[in-house]
């Protein structure tokens, strides 16, 4: 059964915020005009989803949240993401343009209104969870819409502006962060609801798409248009649309699925978790860490763009894909290693994120415009069903690998909670006597067996201590006479007994009494710095707290970065097996090797549209494409 033919009677102003429909193949500007909403979309709700990972210091910190709690509100995120990615696939028959504008809306007012105003955990998780729903059904709706608007010799191109969405948006966010100077969290997320609430009027006004019976078909080039708008009305689009997701569960197109989720595992890390690994492993500041973000989004969205044109130009998709693959594998190796080095430089981590980010574009353009045509493959008209099968398998794959960064990355929490308040103590600036805070307590972390042995000679001499600090007179003259090695006589000895007093008296003359003495006059002031040693010797209340936060936390922080290094290492080399994955995986999917057989084919499908053209000027009926 064919569904009735759309109306040609244009809707009104008003119509047309809700019917969107393209009943003709559009000219480049309205489909160009389409194209850059949709991008513009993408951008934004990702900038948006992604905001998280750049300042979740500072949401962990406020809201009182661990590292544990804060991975599981993602992993719950990117589960309920695949569910709503599930749901999109009904876009194949509601259409797509909609769901995206009112998925755009919502989020921008979660955003303005909701984050900023949360104040518990609980609060900031079912929020963010919800943005993640909406942001699955968007995953599924946007590119469908991009391969709706792109003939296949143009796809990777389209592809590569459509993943311009996740990249610059999670760029937006290394901006605005490293920017912001001491912005808030919740400012920046006002910040994000105002820009995605502009957009969402703009997608309100502007968006527009195919009608089923246009999108339904394959379409290899734009010579293939009025061959396509010729055979739209006699579309069976029910018949199309019949059980979809049995249509689409074939090894092609889920091992491509999960080929492309296990390869963008070390991708996925970078978005939620490269601020804190270089926070808290390298000691660089939120600003610092997404300022290294910069350049990995910005290298990767220059290599999307440039690589799809040169997959479509070459007309080939899988070369790309072994090739960005073997780079990415040998870059992200190389990364890992130099995690665990605290000497590597930061200019170093600038190279080889920009190395990973050129070899992931060089992959996953092609792959996106494969993929598509995987799909098409099997059928033209459940483009958005297919991706649905994507959106679902990397929601889930993402979402055991998140799980488990708490599980191999076990320190991650302690210098989340932990490791700001002894860096606070390490960096203070507070003042006590001729030094800071920061100054005595560094000190004391590089010498813990000297400060160790200044409280047990504190504890045994502190008699002695006190009374030599309120006899100065005395304690210069024991000095000197220790230092020329003279012994005091009997009537000396009995003038300072009577002076600091029997207990004193008794510590002084006590064996270790000489070498404490040494320690306290030498060794410590040395070792420790003089000015350090002074504030030790009479601490403020303020230097007395800073030193007992430094005793409880110093130990379990000082622990974990030694070992957080070499676990941070190990889940990045899961991300290396994950692209190691990907590459068996490409010959399941449609497409060419040699450029050479793609341009005769091209030819062969040039010839037999001409052919069905002329039969459709004649009054007759087209018959199958080269191939189908």
């Amino acid at each position: 059964m064919s569904t009735a033919p759309v109306s040609d009677a244009a809707p009104s102003p008003v119509q047309r915020l809700w019917n969107r429909t393209l009943v003709h193949y559009p000219g480049n500007t309205t489909r160009f005009m389409s194209l850059g909403i949709v991008v513009a979309t993408t951008i934004v709700l990702y900038y948006q989803l992604y905001l998280s990972g750049g300042v979740a210091t500072a949401i962990l910190r406020d809201l009182h949240m661990s590292f544990t709690y804060y991975v599981n509100v993602s992993v719950v995120g990117y589960l309920l993401g695949a569910t709503a990615s599930v749901v999109a696939g009904l876009a194949d028959r509601y259409g797509r343009a909609n769901i995206v504008t009112v998925g755009l809306g919502i989020v921008g007012l979660l955003c303005l209104f909701a984050l900023p105003n949360v104040h518990s955990k609980l609060g900031f998780g079912i929020v963010y969870v919800a943005i993640g729903f909406v942001e699955g059904i968007i995953l599924v709706a946007t590119p469908a819409l991009i391969r709706d608007f792109s003939p296949q010799l143009g796809r990777a191109s389209a592809m590569g502006f459509w993943t311009l969405g996740p990249v610059l948006g999670s760029l937006v966010v290394s901006a605005f962060v490293s920017s912001s100077g001491n912005a808030t969290w919740q400012h920046q997320y006002e910040k994000a609801g105002i820009i995605g609430l502009i957009v969402f009027v703009v997608a309100l006004l502007g968006l527009r798409e195919l009608s089923p019976g246009l999108r339904d078909q394959l379409m290899v080039s734009s010579k293939d248009r009025e061959l396509i708008e010729a055979r739209a009305a006699g579309i069976d689009i029910e018949a199309s649309l019949r059980k979809p997701f049995r249509q689409m569960l074939h090894l092609d197109i889920l091992g491509s699925a999960f080929a492309i989720s296990v390869f963008l595992i070390i991708y996925y890390v970078a978005v939620g978790f490269f601020p804190i690994f270089f926070e808290t492993v390298f000691r660089y500041t939120q600003a610092r860490a997404n300022t290294l973000g910069n350049y990995f989004w910005a290298f990767d969205a220059g290599g999307l763009i440039i690589v799809g044109l040169i997959s479509d130009r070459l007309r080939v998709r899988k070369p790309f894909m072994v090739l960005g693959a073997i780079l990415s594998i040998i870059f992200t190796l190389i990364f890992a290693l130099k995690a665990t080095n605290a000497h590597t430089s930061y200019g170093t981590f600038v190279f080889l994120l920009s190395a990973i980010a050129v070899s992931l574009a060089i992959a996953f353009a092609p792959w996106m415009a494969s993929f598509t045509e995987t799909v098409e493959r099997r059928n033209p008209a459940l483009i958005a069903t297919g991706l649905a099968v994507w959106g679902l398998t990397i929601r889930v794959v993402i979402a055991v690998s998140v799980f488990f960064v708490p599980k191999v990355v076990t320190t991650a929490t302690t210098l989340v909670e932990q490791g700001p308040g002894v860096q606070a103590v390490l960096s203070s600036t507070v003042p006590v006597g001729s030094t800071t805070i920061g100054k005595v307590a560094t000190a004391v972390a590089a010498h813990p067996t000297t400060v160790a042995k200044l409280q047990t000679v504190a504890a045994r001499d502190a008699a002695l201590i006190a009374a030599l600090k309120a006899n100065p007179t005395i304690a210069a003259a024991l000095a000197k006479a220790q230092a020329a090695g003279v012994t005091p006589t009997a009537a000396q000895l009995g003038a300072i007994r009577a002076a600091i007093g029997a207990k004193a008296f008794s510590e002084l003359i006590a064996p270790t009494a000489a070498s404490d003495l040494a320690f306290l006059s030498t060794t410590a002031p040395k070792t420790l710095g003089a000015a350090q040693f002074a504030a030790l010797s009479a601490p403020t209340p303020a230097l007395g707290a800073a030193l007992k936060t430094l005793a409880t936390d110093g130990p379990p922080v000082a622990s974990a970065a030694k070992r957080s290094p070499k676990q941070w290492r190990s889940f990045f080399l899961i991300g290396v097996a994950g692209e190691a994955v990907f590459i068996p995986l490409i010959l399941l999917m449609a497409g060419f090797w040699d450029p050479r057989k793609a341009k005769r084919a091209e030819e062969a499908h040039d010839a037999w549209l001409a052919a069905e053209m002329a039969k459709l000027r004649a009054g007759g009926s087209a018959g199958p494409q080269p191939g189908s």
